[in-house]
């Protein structure tokens, strides 16, 4: 008899996991539009944290069984002074209940909202939903910490109840039985067909006829005695690990601080880069991330630096491109490494500077880069949203948005990085 365990050691009190996913799952849909409304309301500050969720009642109504009189039935109601037979009644007027919902309406019903609240695990795991870096091709393997996939590699004699191939054991024993009983089978039938003649023959001798059955008995005693599933018999499905090809990434995250950019701008930028940065760090462990900011001069900066720093002045976008080449060049040139460049900005630069850019994209970069993904954080078109429209047209790998309120941050986040493109 198999048994099966199972640990609830975290499990909250009053809580259960297993309850819980499947709820997550069957609302998966409404949660996930929640989440994308919830990342619109926050700061950057908050931006990763768990959230209360509210379901219209409708949405989580279950059907049910009730027990119903049927057939036809006639009732006396006393006390009726209002309706005769064949009347209609109306709909009564009201709300649905005393709950906490949204009222009366005009038919009668009320509706409740059924609020709950998901952890920040949940929360990020919603929101990176079907994302992936595009175009990521796995190129080597890594000795110090590689990735592993499980395959099937036959079948052993020894292993987990929950892996026991019935099949290949009923077969195994059946060949044992075979193997182990086949020559006195063929002795057996041997001796039952002198057994036959014997007892047809009225001369035969009653103490052969005696040794004969002796020994047709002990012949079936042994078959008998043959087990018909033994221990030895039993294959388990046998599952081996191997290395696989791990990608290695580096992502550019090239940020605009000039004066042109102000505070709501920049909020803008940052909480994209926050996004970003976030789904770099869950998804991909072999991914480096390269903070680049620039005014007129562009400095590669860390991680704090990059989203708090208050250094600002004239706009040169150049250099920015600049800068991410060299170090692409200096450190990241190689078939081993997929490069990845995004890149926010309001699009406010000189008109001279703004052509540069469009040919170190196309002569520089875009070659070097597997994707490269521009965000513009203001509503009208500068003359470097017409550059890189030029890009775009020529280059598939190169997408660019506009990011205006911190609502569309999500839906273009999702745009520029969902899961459409085949990684290797």
């Amino acid at each position: 008899m198999l048994h099966q365990v199972i640990d609830r050691r975290l499990s909250g009190k009053n809580k259960s996991i297993g309850n819980r996913e499947r709820f997550l799952r069957r609302y998966r849909d409404q949660i996930r539009e929640a989440v994308r409304k919830a990342v619109g309301d926050r700061s950057i500050h908050n931006i990763e944290e768990g959230t209360d969720i509210s379901l219209p009642r409708r949405d989580v109504s279950e059907p049910v069984f009730g027990h119903a009189p049927g057939g036809t039935r006639e009732m006396v109601h006393p006390g009726n002074r209002e309706y005769v037979r064949g009347d209609k009644i109306p709909r009564p007027q009201g709300g649905g209940g005393g709950g906490s919902g949204s009222g009366a309406s005009p038919d009668g019903q009320g509706e409740d909202e059924f609020t709950f609240r998901i952890t920040r695990e949940e929360f990020m795991n919603y929101f990176f939903d079907d994302l992936a870096l595009p175009r990521l091709i796995r190129t080597q393997l890594l000795a110090d910490v590689p990735e592993w996939k499980s395959r099937r590699a036959g079948f052993v004699s020894e292993g987990n109840p929950t892996s026991l191939h019935v099949v290949r054991s009923m077969r195994v024993a059946l060949g044992r039985r075979i193997a182990m009983g086949g020559d006195a089978r063929i002795e057996l039938r041997r001796l039952e067909e002198v057994l036959r003649q014997m007892e047809q023959d009225k001369d035969a001798s009653a103490s052969e006829l005696a040794a004969v059955r002796e020994e047709v008995l002990q012949l079936r005693q042994r078959l008998k005695r043959v087990p018909f599933l033994d221990p030895f018999d039993l294959r388990y499905r046998n599952r081996v690990r191997e290395p696989m090809p791990t990608s290695k990434a580096a992502m550019f995250c090239l940020m605009d601080v000039s004066g042109s950019m102000d505070e709501a701008r920049k909020d803008l930028a940052k909480r994209f880069f926050i996004l970003l940065y976030l789904f770099l760090t869950r998804h991909y462990q072999q991914t480096d991330v390269i903070f680049i900011r620039h005014h007129t001069q562009a400095a590669e900066v860390t991680e704090d630096e990059f989203f708090h720093a208050t250094e600002s002045g004239g706009t040169v976008v150049s250099s920015a491109l600049t800068l991410m080449h060299e170090i692409v060049r200096d450190r990241y040139l190689g078939s081993e490494w997929n490069i990845y460049g995004a890149q926010a900005s309001d699009g406010d630069n000189w008109q001279q500077d703004s052509s540069k850019c469009r040919e170190l994209l196309e002569g520089k970069l875009l070659p070097l880069c597997r994707y490269f993904a521009y965000v513009q954080v203001a509503d009208e078109d500068q003359n470097l949203w017409e550059e890189y429209s030029r890009v775009r047209e020529a280059n598939p790998h190169f997408a660019m948005q506009k990011i205006v309120t911190p609502a569309q941050i999500f839906p273009v986040f999702r745009d520029l990085f969902k899961k459409n493109v085949t990684t290797a």
